[in-house]
């Protein structure tokens, strides 16, 4: 083998080994753009009960989840799809009013639970609330970017699940920035953090 072409040969070998191993599973992350919006704590809902002004009204969803509606008392409003608080909500209304009146619509009319973190070495760290779904990709850019001085290929996406367990999501920037791995870019979910060492 000629000197020039085991000396190319180890460039590329030492280019693949400082190339991150990817390990992680990213398949597995929900992604909510399939799932439909799901109510969260400090979003404003419009709730219409047919025929029936004194139910009907705004509600704001409430650090514990919930709302309160006449009649009912207290339902848990966070997690659920507005689908799925419609139905509930007209399944506790029919023991109270006749069935054709029990006819419930609910509408999101303030999108507040979408809150995403970024910390650590970004131009501008923060809480931001976008007004739709974004990547990891998209929440940097919101941030101002990565500074200079920034570990790009070591940044991590804390996420905490419904059991409240925490667990950390590894994003390789210099990967998915060169078209490779873009499964790594993950649409986030309310309440993640992204952090940037």
């Amino acid at each position: 083998m000629s000197p020039r072409l085991l000396a190319c040969v180890l460039a590329l070998l030492a280019v693949s080994a400082c190339r991150p191993q990817i390990t992680y599973d990213y398949a597995k992350e929900p992604d909510p753009r399939k799932t439909g919006f799901v109510i969260g704590v400090n979003d404003v809902l419009s709730i219409d009960v047919w025929k029936n002004q004194d139910l009907s009204g705004r509600h704001h969803v409430r650090p514990d989840g919930n709302i309160t509606m006449p009649i009912i008392g207290d339902v848990n409003a966070a997690g659920l799809t507005p689908p799925q608080l419609r139905d509930l909500l007209g399944k506790k209304l029919s023991r109270f009013l006749r069935d054709d009146a029990a006819v419930v619509t609910v509408t999101v009319v303030e999108v507040n639970s979408y809150r995403i973190n970024v910390v650590g070495k970004v131009e501008r760290p923060g809480v931001y609330t976008p007004k739709d779904f974004v990547s990891v990709l998209d929440a940097l850019a919101l941030a101002g970017g990565p500074s200079r001085f920034a570990e790009t290929d070591q940044i991590i996406v804390i996420r905490r699940d419904r059991d409240g367990q925490q667990r950390k999501i590894p994003f390789y920037y210099s990967e998915v920035v060169a078209g490779r791995h873009l499964e790594m870019n993950i649409t986030l979910l309310g309440g993640d953090t992204v952090v940037v060492p």
